[in-house]
Parts: structure tokens; sequence; C-alpha cells
């Protein structure tokens, strides 16, 4: 049938990558930074210290037009000039700070600067305007608008509110990683001194036992000087006895 779709047809599941992956190699980066460095060394020297030879060169700085089409697609693009982007219909801001409430077309319900208190205040309402926009909503269902606006807004505050507080999340999770680290740290001190107190028990119950063992020795080395100088004190009486006894029977 007209409508049936062959059946050696393949489906992905996810789209191919593009095919520009294919040239970020090893060889091609080598090459771009040779290219990169060629092109730095035939700036002219200038007195400006911002003229740095380690920066990066861009896309501004290095024209696309004069590299290789395999080279091309290795050089990042360049920020946009008006500082915002598009990504899947939202428009994004490329700097870091955030910007406020009004800046947005928002009502700020909380007074500046805000305490943690403040966001008590407005979970709660949170809380008391979702129960009144159900009450609406199986009352009255087409007065739904302005109850919806005010949870936008309360939402949309409680947010902001708690990336204002991202900072003060960060040095306290710093704060706790430092301790994390100087509590390992005295652990790691405490289990290298009980080991060290270990070592030196156990070398001072060798010194004891060496101490012992030579004492040992040299009592036992005295009782057998003590024995060979008997023994040898034996043997020359003996010796002088015989001769003696020759002595006695060779002379009348």
């Amino acid at each position: 049938m007209a409508g049936q779709q062959p059946t050696g047809a393949v489906s992905a599941a996810f789209p191919a990558p593009p095919p520009f992956y294919k040239h970020f190699t090893e060889q091609n980066l080598a090459r771009l930074k040779e290219l990169q460095e060629s092109q730095l060394g035939s700036e002219p020297a200038t007195d400006d210290p911002s003229n740095n030879s380690t920066k990066v060169p861009s896309a501004s700085a290095h024209p696309l037009t004069d590299l290789p089409p395999e080279l091309r697609y290795l050089i990042p693009p360049s920020p946009p000039p008006s500082g915002e982007y598009k990504s899947f219909g939202d428009h994004y801001n490329i700097s870091a700070t955030v910007p406020s409430l009004s800046a947005q077309g928002i009502p700020q319900l909380y007074p500046s600067p805000p305490t943690p208190l403040h966001l008590r205040h407005i979970t709660r309402s949170l809380l008391l305007n979702f129960l009144e926009f159900t009450h609406i909503l199986a009352t009255n269902p087409a007065d739904y608008g302005a109850k919806w606006d005010d949870l936008r807004d309360l939402f949309l505050n409680a947010h902001h509110l708690i990336n204002e507080y991202r900072p003060h999340q960060a040095r306290e999770s710093l704060i706790l990683l430092m301790e994390e680290q100087v509590r390992r740290g005295r652990e790691e001190v405490r289990g290298v001194r009980e080991v060290k107190a270990k070592v030196e028990g156990i070398l001072e119950g060798l010194e004891d036992t060496g101490k012992e063992g030579l004492g040992e020795l040299e009592r036992v080395g005295h009782e057998g000087r003590k024995t060979m100088e008997e023994i040898r004190g034996e043997r020359r009486r003996g010796e002088e006895r015989t001769v003696w006894e020759i002595i006695n029977r060779n002379v009348p």
C-alpha cells in the first residue's frame, strides 16, 4: 500500500551528531595551533601591555576565510555584541548577574534587603493562594485569571529570592567543605600519633628485651670464661702431677 512504510527503513531514536565533529582531531588542532602561533609571531610588537601573546585568537582575530575548511570549525564564535542570545524561543543574558524583578516587569513582593523570613511568608502565601485558586476553579472557573497571576508572581518572587541567596549557599558549602577537610586532617594526625605511640612502645619493648638479652649474654660469657679458666687450671695441675710422677719413678 502507498501509506505503508518500507520494511527495511531504519529510524534513529536520536538525530545523528553534526558532521563537523570529525574535524576535531589531534592533527587539526596541531595545525591550528601552528597557524595561530605564526599569526601572533607576525604581529608588530607594541608597548601595549594588553598585547599578550598567550591569548587565544578569536574568529575576528583570525579570519575564517584564511583557514582551510576543516579548521574553520575549531575557532569558537565571538560572543554576541548585544550580550543576549536566544535558545528554544527564550532570550538569555550572557552576564552572570541576576536581573532584578523590576527589570523583568514583575512586581517585587518583599522589601530590600530580603531575609529568610520573607521567603517563609511567600511560601505561606503560596499555600493560601493555591487554596483560593482551587476554590475559584470549583465555583467560578472563568475568574481564575487574577488568582493565576498572583500565583505566578509569588512563584517568581520565591525563585528570585532563592537565587539571591545562592552566594550565601556557596559560601556556606565552602565552609562545610573546609571544615570537613580540617576534620579529616585532624583524624589523620591523630592516627599518625597513635601509630607513633605504638611504634615507640614496640621500640621500647625491643630495647628492654635487648638489654635483658645483653645482660644474659654477659652473664653466660662470664660463666663460660670462668669454666674455661678452671678447666685450664685443672689441666695444668694434671700435667704437673704427671711430670712429678715421672720424676719420682726415674729418680732413686
